[in-house]
């Protein structure tokens, strides 16, 4: 990439500042991002400083260096790295940025160069006469398929012919680009073909059966036995032998295995996969076998339930009642929110106030699933949040398996708002509704 450097210092101003309106933004914004992490709103400040005075300066790197407790040189690597960023002054009523990428260059992009050359400078990313225009050529702005097209500040203006951008360009110097309508500029569709529509141009067929309501549905009636599969003609893989794939042959007789082979493969088998509690000590001679007891792994056999080396009561002895292993739990293992008895639903975690629930939905972060699971920990007050401990943002953490959830999406805070003055506070804290 082309080394970007920052502009002369001749057209550097001495200072920068946000409006009283952006600092409310940029506060609010910095407040989103989790503690320790606000460092994580430079692009978006930088974006707004931008969208403030048309390009970053110096001065405004140092100012939201300053604002985030960032080292200089980070916020400038930050602004020379993305290409978003202008770096010089730009035309005060319009910087034209033309796609110059392969789909655009195919359908007219050098023309619309041209006209830039010709109604705003000669070269690129310097201003016209009275200041109010300019122009750069950039790599792809995401609308290929309405090529060709140039951007303007954040709107693009697509299908364009090198006259409809002459147009637009003497309305943004006359000061009238809002009467420029943003997106294709020949009645397109969206993205859509051009012209009229090519596809889906059927009329849904009267004969068409209508689908009835599972609630008014009738029973289905039994399913008749399918039919036999017809036998296959697809090819055999090279590497596979007739008695290794019978399902690639043509029927049940000619894909049988003889007994003999069969017979080995069972014996090497059970040879090798045992259950009984004895393992292969072919290996290794001090193996132990995995307990196959199951009156020491759940304290007895459940009437009518299989152990690992025997089938459950009236059944029908099969291999795979055989060869099941019942494998114990960790002796170790933790549980983070026991059940009262086997099968009963979870203690809460916390004992919920009295009183009508707080609407937790009102966290973002908080869906109506995620709130019942939270009342049934026992939390139903805003105030229950903003107390948490880290001992209790660890226990629900854990209970709900989403570590570092509650710091992220800052439920603390969000709820101490909530709880001090409902939806009026979070608004006049966070400079919004609340979810």
């Amino acid at each position: 990439m082309v080394a970007r450097r920052l502009a002369d210092e001749s057209v550097q101003p001495a200072a920068f500042a946000f409006t009283a309106d952006n600092a409310k933004w940029a506060e609010w914004k910095i407040g989103l991002y989790p503690t320790g992490r606000q460092q994580s709103a430079v692009i978006p400040l930088l974006m707004r400083a931008q969208d403030q005075d048309g390009w970053v300066s110096r001065a405004t790197i140092e100012t939201i260096a300053d604002m985030l407790g960032m080292a200089y040189i980070r916020v400038l690597e930050v602004a020379t790295f993305y290409t978003q960023f202008q770096l010089q002054p730009v035309g005060s009523r319009a910087h034209v940025q033309v796609c110059g990428t392969t789909p655009c260059q195919l359908r007219g992009a050098e023309a619309l160069i041209e006209v830039c050359k010709s109604k705003i400078h000669h070269d690129p990313q310097h201003l016209n006469d009275d200041g109010t225009l300019s122009w750069e050529e950039v790599e792809c702005a995401g609308a290929c398929v309405n090529a060709p097209m140039v951007a303007i500040f954040h709107d693009t203006y697509e299908d364009l012919t090198p006259e409809r951008l002459e147009q637009i360009i003497d309305a943004f110097q006359a000061g009238k680009g809002d009467t420029i309508k943003a997106g294709s500029q020949i009645d397109r569709l969206n993205s859509a073909a051009e012209g009229e529509r090519t596809t889906l141009l059927e009329a849904p067929s009267a004969n068409r059966e209508k689908f009835i309501p599972p609630a008014d549905a009738a029973v289905p009636a039994a399913a008749a036995p399918a039919a036999a599969q017809a036998p296959t003609t697809a090819a055999k893989p090279k590497d596979v032998s007739e008695e290794s794939a019978p399902a690639l042959k043509g029927t049940p007789a000619a894909a049988k295995v003889s007994e003999a082979k069969a017979e080995g493969e069972r014996k090497a088998a059970s040879s090798s996969a045992k259950a009984d509690g004895e393992p292969n000590k072919a290996m290794r001679e001090d193996a132990t076998g995995s307990e196959s007891d199951a009156s020491k792994v759940d304290g007895g056999k459940a009437p009518g339930k299989a152990t690992a080396s025997e089938p459950a009561e009236g059944g029908a002895s099969t291999a795979a009642q055989k060869t099941r292993t019942i494998i114990a739990p960790r002796a170790n293992q933790a549980e983070v929110n026991p059940v009262a008895e086997k099968g009963g639903a979870a203690k809460p975690l916390f004992e919920a106030p009295a009183g009508a629930p707080d609407d937790l939905k009102l966290i973002s972060g908080v869906g109506p699933v995620l709130e019942a699971k939270l009342v049934g920990l026992g939390i139903t007050k805003w105030s229950q949040v903003a107390a948490f401990t880290e001992a209790d943002i660890a226990k629900v953490e854990d209970s709900l398996s989403f570590k570092g959830r509650v710091t992220r999406d800052n439920w603390l805070g969000q709820a101490a708002a909530l709880a001090k003055g409902g939806e009026a506070e979070y608004i006049r804290v966070f400079g919004k509704k609340p979810r």
